[in-house]
């Protein structure tokens, strides 16, 4: 990689605005998703299993097109397959917003799945541009964007909900188009010809590309401590917005409060404080403290008695918010400049797994607990599921940690998901 190609500040700034603009769309809906499930189902029990239903349809289209999306943008460049991927996203809202029934809202899902790979894809951008030893940072300030993005978009898709539960859906379809318009005249292509790879389906296919990410010298252990921690933060995504309706009674505007805070925190501490952080204490710290600090989060949020311990905890979980970019850094420092895209898109691919099963745990789980008192304890048991696993990875880390030792410079190969011919 060029020494210019190193620094490329206008090109950072391009990609963080798209991934920003494509968040404002996701915080939009986030308040109003539930209340919209809720007009097809109106029973405690049966909206949480539909809501549970449509956040696992669009874990399992996400898990099956991230690679193959990433491959495509190894191959083709980066900026033709955002621009795809954000227009997918856009007739995603678009379709919501007029749905007549659940049929409709999956259909929705199942496209808007099929095109979300464009995150790992912005990640792969900014690993294009950016020289390793500054990467965790970089990858920061993709999640300090998903921050920003949280901090506005939930708060104005609850006040709009509150108006008319499908305005926000009309509003987030508005900012993919401009998003689209935005990347076609400003974005410029990151990946130079030269250094593209071949495209080939066995390689795009997401469980050869999901083994050769684990088998990755030095890093492949993290995945698993990366799948858990996600599966528990997916499984409080999946519940956050239903459990709080139950357990304190908000609405939609206060569920966009709620998660207004979420995002101004992750903003700081992603954009503001991470590059101190990994240059102070190393990324592995930031990994084992975030985690033992998730664990604890969680454990208070399924106790909370009072909508106040929410933000408390929030706030609180300062490190926390920091385990997802060092592990995405240290994992994108010891792969081959010409395959970032493709293991990006399979990091994302572990994501999508863990997005169906998360609502698979946690939508039975508070669908169950459900008719309870909203003061009893056990309203929390979702939380408490991910509390645990947060300790398992927390333990894989310590573990991972102290068999191998993490260099760079000796552990990157080639390409970790060589074509199958």
């Amino acid at each position: 990689m060029s020494k210019s190609t190193h620094h490329r500040p206008a090109a950072v700034r391009f990609i963080l605005v798209c991934v920003l603009l494509d968040v404002l769309g996701f915080g939009l809906v986030i308040p109003v998703l539930p209340s919209l499930v809720g007009e097809f189902a109106v029973a405690r029990d049966s909206q949480a299993y539909w809501y549970g239903v449509m956040s696992a349809i669009y874990g399992v289209m996400q898990f099956a097109c991230a690679p193959l999306l990433g491959a495509l943008s190894d191959r083709f460049g980066r900026r033709p397959v955002m621009l795809f991927a954000i227009t997918g996203l856009g007739l995603d809202f678009l379709l919501m917003s007029l749905a007549p029934s659940l049929g409709w809202l999956l259909a929705a899902r199942i496209i808007g799945g099929a095109t979300a790979a464009n995150f790992s894809v912005a990640s792969a951008y900014i690993a294009d541009v950016t020289p390793p030893e500054t990467r965790g940072k970089a990858m920061g300030m993709i999640g300090a964007a998903f921050g920003i993005g949280f901090i506005i978009g939930p708060v104005v898709g609850g006040l709009l909900g509150a108006e008319n539960v499908r305005l926000p859906f009309y509003v987030a379809a508005a900012l993919s188009l401009l998003n689209v318009a935005y990347g076609f005249f400003v974005l410029p292509e990151s990946l130079p010809a030269d250094r593209r790879a071949p495209f080939s389906l066995a390689r795009a296919n997401p469980f050869t590309a999901l083994k050769g990410l684990v088998q990755l010298r030095g890093v492949g252990g993290l995945v698993w401590v990366y799948a858990l921690t996600i599966l528990a933060q997916f499984i409080l995504h999946s519940t956050w917005v239903l459990y709080t309706t139950f357990r304190f009674g908000w609405t939609p505007r206060e569920n966009g409060i709620s998660l207004f805070a979420v995002g101004a925190v992750t903003a700081v501490v992603q954009g503001a404080l991470l590059g101190m952080l990994l240059k102070r204490f190393g990324e592995r710290w930031i990994v084992v403290a975030g985690l033992a600090s998730g664990a604890l989060a969680f454990l208070f949020y399924g106790l909370a008695q009072q909508g106040w311990v929410m933000y408390a905890v929030i706030v609180a979980n300062i490190v926390g918010f920091a385990v997802g970019p060092a592990l995405q850094g240290m994992i994108s420092k010891n792969v081959d400049e010409r395959s970032q895209g493709i293991t990006m898109g399979s990091l994302n691919s572990v994501s999508s797994i863990m997005l169906v099963i998360a609502p698979l745990i946690g939508a039975p789980l508070l669908a169950t607990v459900s008719h309870l008192p909203p003061h009893d304890w056990r309203v929390g048991a979702p939380f408490y599921a991910s509390a645990l696993l947060q300790v398992a990875s927390l333990v894989f880390a310590i573990v991972h940690f102290r068999r191998k030792p993490v260099d760079a410079s000796s552990a990157r190969v080639a390409d970790p998901h060589p074509s199958v011919s």
